[in-house]
Order: structure tokens, then sequence, then C-alpha cells
């Protein structure tokens, strides 16, 4: 528990709030129901184990945070996320329903420890250790089998291993979700791929044969799909966009737009992951992705 001033407000409740829930507890030392509240919160923030952060502000002493949040009456409770309020509650509630509205927005402790896993997991792949990356994301994947982005992560980095049956197993739970879902379709069109390179493509003449068929006919769009399958079965990931380019350059709609959607596909398995910056600040994008969206969208919308 941290009491909050002008002084502090913005690292401790702003900046804090972009990393974990932050619960402001608005009070004042007369107040007899924010006697009752107090015990009741601080117990909760040492339970949840830091899946959320208390701060206390004296409504009377900080009368400018106060009117910021429009306070009438204390006790009240505003909880934030990512710099902005998202919900609160007034006066002195029983200790159930105050986790009831905790549990509504503060991540699980699986859910927890699975985020941290996975940013074990990041960390370990920027030092070139796979090992421990897999080893981290797979147990983040167990913790947490609801987290999509940890499999996303996890099934990645068995295929670009070349695991592909383990990543079909690991991908097996969340197979229904994928076409609803960039990141899960983009796995699936990747292990289709593979799939269609092991059934059709699988010889040592199977690039030549892609090739002979686009030379005969340059608008052979079956050779030119196969031929970028097979770049991406190979994970030759620019080699792949090219080729869909050479598509959507001469049909965009073809096959109910495949070159489209599988190039999408493609942006998002090479999509690094998002450094974090202070906050205002935007994230650098990776050169290669931004050049292959530019010239996506260039074609597209021509």
């Amino acid at each position: 528990m941290i009491d909050v001033t002008v002084e502090n407000f913005e690292t401790e409740v702003i900046a804090a709030s972009m990393d974990v829930p932050v619960l402001v507890d608005f009070w004042a030392p007369w107040c007899g129901p924010c006697k009752s509240l107090g015990p009741i919160l601080e117990k909760l923030e040492t339970e949840y184990e830091g899946r959320f952060k208390l701060v206390k502000i004296d409504s009377d002493q900080e009368q400018q945070i106060a009117g910021m949040f429009g306070i009438r009456s204390i006790p009240t409770c505003v909880l934030l996320m990512n710099g902005q309020p998202v919900d609160g509650f007034m006066g002195a509630q029983p200790e159930g329903q105050v986790r009831a509205f905790l549990d509504k927005h503060v991540p699980t402790a699986e859910s927890a420890l699975a985020e941290q896993e996975e940013e074990l997991a990041q960390d370990a792949l920027a030092d070139g250790d796979t090992d421990t990356a897999l080893e981290k994301l797979q147990h983040a994947v167990a913790t947490d089998p609801a987290n999509d982005d940890a499999r996303f992560d996890y099934v990645k980095l068995l295929l670009q291993l070349g695991r592909e049956d383990d990543a079909k197993v690991a991908f097996a739970p969340v197979i229904a979700k994928a076409p609803a879902s960039r990141k899960l379709g983009a796995l699936k069109a990747w292990m289709d791929a593979i799939d269609f390179v092991a059934r059709e493509a699988n010889g040592p003449s199977a690039l030549a044969d892609f090739d002979a068929g686009i030379a005969a006919n340059r608008r052979d769009f079956d050779a030119r799909f196969g031929r970028a399958r097979w770049f991406i079965a190979h994970q030759r990931w620019t080699e792949a966009m090219d080729e869909l380019l050479e598509i959507l350059m001469r049909d965009k709609a073809w096959s109910d737009e495949a070159a489209r959607k599988t190039y999408v596909a493609v942006l998002e398995i090479i999509e690094p992951p998002r450094v974090k910056v202070a906050e205002g600040q935007i994230p650098p994008e990776d050169p290669t992705v931004a050049t292959y969206r530019r010239r996506l969208s260039s074609v597209v919308l021509s």
C-alpha cells in the first residue's frame, strides 16, 4: 500500500497501471467506513501477491486529485488499467464483494504466472537460448491453457525448430478458434503449408516444377500459390510474400483472397515481440515487416 500525492501520482498510479491494475482508495482520517474498508484492501493486496497494486489518497489533503476523479463521497475505490479508470465502487464493501470486484479485472494467479513465464521465454530467445524459451513457454501453456498468446509463441517456436508433430499436438486444443483469431489462423496457415508440401511437393524437383508451370503461364495461380506455400514450409518468408504479391497484382480475389490471407498470416508469424517503451512513445517497427506491409497496402489499394 502506497500513499499517493500530487507529486507521485503520475508514477505510482498512471505509469504503474500500464503494467498492473492499480486500485486507488480515496479515504480520509475521519471517515469511519474508510477504517473498516482499508484493512480489507490491504489484506487482499497481500493475498493477490502483486496481481494488483493498492494506493491510498487522502481526499482532504489531495483535493485536486479527488476532483479529477469526481469523488463525491468516501470511501470510493477506482481501478485503473493502462492509464485509464475502468471500474470502481463506493462505500465500505465486505471482503467477498471486494474480492468479486477484483476478480472481474485482475488476472488469475495462473494467468499472471503464465505471463511471467512468457516474458522469461522472450528474454531467453533474445539471448539465443531456445531450450529455456521452449521450457518456459511449455510451462506457460500448461499453467494457463487459455493464454492464446503464450500458445502462439509456443507453437511458433516448435515449428521454427522443425518439431511439426509436437506443434500440432500443442495446437489441437485451439484449432477451432483459428478462423476467428489472426494469430492462431497464421499458425494454421503455416501448418497447412507444411502438410501441403509433405503431401504434394516433397520431391527434389518441387520448386523447379512450380517454376516451370509459372514460366508456361504467368497466371497459373495454383503454381504460384504452391510455390509460396513451399517457401512458407521452408521458412523463407520474404520469398513467400513476393510470390503472393505476384498473385495479388494479377487477381486480388483469386480463390477467396487466399493470397492476401496467407500474406497477412506470414506477417503475423514474422512480427517480432513488441518492445516496451515509455508512455507516449511508439515501439519501433521491424523494417522487414514494415516494408512488406507497405507493399501489401500498395497492391491491395491500387
